[in-house]
């Protein structure tokens, strides 16, 4: 799956576009992604990540980085032999991208307005 745009509010994902939060798959997308405390990240929200084999998470924290991603899940998924990203959404996309074209089992978790 390769993302064409971002910018605050958007994002083009194989040619379709999306306004609201998502984790994008090498092979699909989890649309309408809610987090459960909103602007910060918790294990809860990356259920579908964990079902899967990914060895990459690029976490998108907004067009100005205001998604909190504590230190304590990145441990947590750093246990379950994920290696974690964090990042302003537009660096991450452009990350996503480089990797899913090498091949890598990659997600990433995009928060895409602030």
């Amino acid at each position: 799956m390769k993302i064409t745009h971002y910018s605050f509010g958007k994002i083009t994902v194989d040619e379709k576009e999306y306004t609201s939060d998502l984790i994008v798959f090498p092979d699909s997308l989890l649309p309408s992604w809610w987090r459960k405390e909103g602007h910060s990240l918790c294990m809860e929200d990356l259920t579908e990540v964990l079902k899967r084999d990914i060895k990459y998470l690029l976490i998108g924290t907004g067009a100005y980085g205001r998604m909190i991603v504590p230190e304590s899940l990145i441990r947590q998924l750093k246990s379950k032999g994920i290696e974690v990203y964090v990042m302003d959404t537009d660096k991450a996309v452009s990350l996503f991208n480089k990797m899913y074209l090498e091949g890598k089992k990659v997600a990433g978790a995009f928060h895409l307005t602030c």
